[in-house]
């Protein structure tokens, strides 16, 4: 395990998505919606929030712990994005490329937290 939360490749894949959804909800019309903007913000920036707050905590509990919400808001992210594109404010494209994102970093999240759970 790296020294800093920062050297987590998860981590640095949830702030790529982070910064991927605030491009999106920060274009016209999406901009204007700001419920569903903000939304769709929160949880991408919760995700990336939870693993550097798991991984200071002592202990591989309470990190697992925090893994696992973050697990959750990369699925939060995901059902918000289906809005976005029913609503047209995303086109397929970048629905499909933001949904790969999150599913890639609720992937690299569930085999950190089985690391951590099988220490």
């Amino acid at each position: 395990m790296p020294g800093r939360f920062e050297d987590l490749l998860v981590w640095q894949k949830s702030r790529d998505l982070t910064r991927l959804i605030y491009e999106l909800t920060g274009t016209t019309p999406f901009s204007r919606d700001f419920g569903l903007r903000d939304q769709m913000r929160r949880p991408a920036v919760l995700a990336m929030s939870n693993i550097a707050e798991g991984f200071e905590r002592e202990g591989d509990p309470e990190f697992g712990h925090f893994l696992s919400i973050a697990k959750g808001s990369c699925g939060e992210v995901r059902s918000h994005l289906y809005v976005a594109r029913d609503q047209g404010y995303v086109d397929e494209g970048a629905f499909e490329g933001a949904s790969e994102r999150a599913v890639e970093v609720s992937r690299m999240l569930h085999g950190l937290s089985n690391t951590v759970r099988r220490r």
